[in-house]
């Protein structure tokens, strides 16, 4: 059985919503996706280069399969302005049995 799992990254908020939108589409069309969530603003509080920052970021959170991650990672990869994006994988270990199934497929 293939694991589903969730990764986990952020963009900038300044990044105009279609954009992230136009990523999300391309994830699902292309199978690397089951759907991505672009949630909305708020406050990344985190230490970069020996100073603490504050950043207005959206969370984006990418249901999917482990065996699909390197495409997402790849495509968030080409697609982030940061230097050190985050890239979560995050194992699901239980959920609606029909969910799971859907995401699996």
């Amino acid at each position: 059985m293939v694991d589903v799992v969730l990764v986990l990254t952020t963009f900038p908020d300044d990044i105009e919503v279609p954009a992230l939108q136009e990523l999300a589409h391309e994830l699902v069309s292309a199978g690397h996706a089951a759907c991505v969530s672009v949630m909305g603003p708020m406050a990344s509080t985190y230490r970069w280069e020996g100073m603490v920052d504050v950043a207005r970021e959206r969370q984006v959170v990418i249901k999917t399969t482990a065996d699909r991650v390197p495409a997402v990672e790849a495509a968030l990869t080409a697609a982030h302005p940061y230097d050190v994006p985050e890239l979560l994988v995050v194992p699901v270990t239980g959920g609606g049995a029909a969910y799971l199934a859907w995401v699996r497929g």
